[in-house]
């Protein structure tokens, strides 16, 4: 049986195929490369180019390759920009998600692993966020991730489809072996940004909002390094298939850091003092997102990467190397 991961050409998918191609799955990727890129899917991955949203295709796919499990990462991300465009995060994000968990159970997936978010627990204050938290995401993007979040537990409800929902925090850093990171190149990733910053990709950065409720006045965010997080996700994988619960956990390492912590670690790994402009507020984003980690931690996920320090080398090193690849 094949696994199916949606967005396997991004960010985050790109780990997650590399993380299942190492533990022996077989593995097929359905990107629109609307922002992943084509090379960043492993030559051991069937490569399907097309919509999560063409449910026709998804179940050609489904039937072609014997997928059992779908890993659903395709979405849009960028929280300014579902405030200015709600209307398409939701039909990305939600509307799209609706068409791939009916696809799912017309072909009887037997396990569906998806990537939510932080952003459902909007501004809730508390020192650590818990899965039983109540959830009030403040942004369109969080409201569209936490849509798809019931459609799933209500399909479970009634057609019996088994999802496991991995609300993850800031996810940074790139493949230790080089060979993935963050490629988009108007992403907005702190880590990626200010690596950008420190490598003269960009001629400053900017932090946005240093009036916060928080230690410096900036805005505070739990790292989670990308292999890590896909690491997690596998672990999810293997619970539903040996019969563990459905799940919503988060992936996290259960401490913060702030902006200007951030920024002062990739001054000194990088060696660079870069410019850093002081700007205000951007709309939707919350004070503070640092995860309780518990759940995940039960089912045997341990952290391999839990360095501020060794995520900014790594996001250094991904970024000298997408430069020489442009340069090539």
């Amino acid at each position: 049986m094949a696994v199916l991961v949606t967005g396997g050409a991004g960010y985050i998918g790109s780990h997650m195929v590399l993380e299942l191609l190492d533990a022996g799955e077989e593995v097929v990727v359905l990107d629109n490369l609307s922002t992943g890129f084509r090379w960043a899917v492993p030559q051991d991955a069937a490569f399907v180019a097309g919509d999560v949203g063409d449910q026709a295709l998804v179940a050609r796919v489904i039937e072609e390759h014997g997928i059992d499990s779908i890993l659903h990462f395709a979405a849009k991300i960028v929280v300014p920009e579902s405030v200015t465009d709600p209307l398409g995060y939701y039909f990305n994000n939600t509307v799209k998600t609706r068409a791939l968990i009916e696809t799912a159970v017309e072909k009887g997936i037997r396990n569906f692993v998806f990537s939510s978010t932080a952003a459902v627990y909007g501004n809730a204050e508390a020192p650590l966020l818990g899965e039983d938290m109540p959830l009030a995401p403040i942004n369109p993007y969080g409201r569209s991730k936490l849509m798809s979040e019931w459609m799933l537990q209500d399909a479970h409800t009634a057609h019996g489809l088994r999802y496991a929902i991995l609300r993850y925090f800031n996810v940074a850093g790139a493949d230790p072996k080089g060979r993935s990171g963050q490629s988009t190149p108007q992403a907005t990733h702190l880590i990626k940004v200010a690596a950008q910053a420190a490598l003269g990709q960009r001629p400053h950065l900017d932090v946005f909002g240093t009036d916060y409720n928080t230690p410096d006045g900036t805005c505070v965010r739990d790292y989670i390094q990308v292999n890590d997080l896909a690491r997690a996700h596998l672990v999810a994988l293997r619970h539903l298939r040996d019969g563990g619960e459905c799940a919503i956990m988060n992936c996290g390492y259960g401490h913060g850091a702030s902006v200007l912590e951030v920024v002062d670690v990739v001054k000194r790994v990088s060696g660079v003092d870069f410019e850093v402009r002081l700007s205000p507020r951007r709309p939707g984003d919350p004070a503070q997102l640092v995860a309780k980690v518990d759940r995940i931690r039960r089912l045997g996920w341990q952290p391999q990467h839990d360095s501020l320090e060794e995520i900014v080398d790594q996001a250094l090193r991904w970024e000298k190397a997408l430069a020489g690849r442009k340069a090539a």
